[in-house]
């Protein structure tokens, strides 16, 4: 796992899904200072990236959790993901919206569900874990057996850690925030003092402000 945590690392820091800018700060959505930003939509217009990630959570799929039933994705960043790896496992998939919809069905679930189905949630980042549980909440409140969550890239924040751990959800991700730090010091894409900078940040996201 090792090795995967650190190919797909230097994949998304090549194609820029994951850029670090210790110096220069994002604002994230949340209004977190974060010298770190990823998206992973970015690795839909590479067809062999796109390619590799949909095999390789195919297969983690395969190793973890061959009962599952059907996929579903998070909106809006893992339908696609979610979708092609449906497909490749010949499985049935739905995503789950961040909210119910205002008009027509309301629906919540886009797709169809059966009671007691099986079903292992797929995501593109995970951060606080927050918006990714309310997913598989959703499923499971839908009558289903929640298996785990596969997800790109995470953060690795204690915080969801704990959230996963809480809410009894196994999280296997592809890369994440330590690998990427290795994978870019080892390139020299940053410094040993921005690296002490990146690994500062994640012990206190919340309230780090980059000076």
């Amino acid at each position: 796992m090792k090795k995967l945590e650190k190919i797909v690392a230097d994949k998304l820091l090549k194609i820029k899904a994951v850029k670090l800018q210790p110096s220069i700060p994002f604002t994230w959505a949340s209004g977190w200072k974060s010298p770190i930003y990823c998206d992973n939509r970015k690795t839909l217009s590479y067809p062999e990236l796109r390619n590799f990630i949909k095999i390789e959570i195919a297969r983690l799929v395969r190793e973890h959790f061959p009962e599952v039933d059907a996929i579903a994705g998070v909106a809006t960043g893992a339908i696609a993901q979610g979708a092609m790896v449906a497909e490749e496992l010949g499985l049935p998939f739905v995503y789950v919206r961040s909210a119910p919809k205002d008009h027509g069905l309301e629906n919540l679930i886009e797709g169809d569900l059966r009671p007691h189905q099986k079903v292992l949630v797929i995501e593109d980042l995970i951060s606080t874990g927050g918006s990714s549980l309310k997913a598989v909440e959703a499923v499971r409140k839908d009558g289903c057996e929640v298996l785990g969550m596969i997800a790109i890239f995470t953060y690795e924040f204690p915080v969801a850690k704990e959230s996963f751990k809480k809410a009894g959800v196994e999280l296997i991700t592809l890369s994440n925030y330590s690998s990427i730090l290795d994978v870019a010091l080892e390139s020299g894409y940053i410094t040993e003092s921005e690296l002490k900078t990146l690994q500062e940040w994640r012990k206190n996201p919340s309230e780090w402000t980059g000076r």
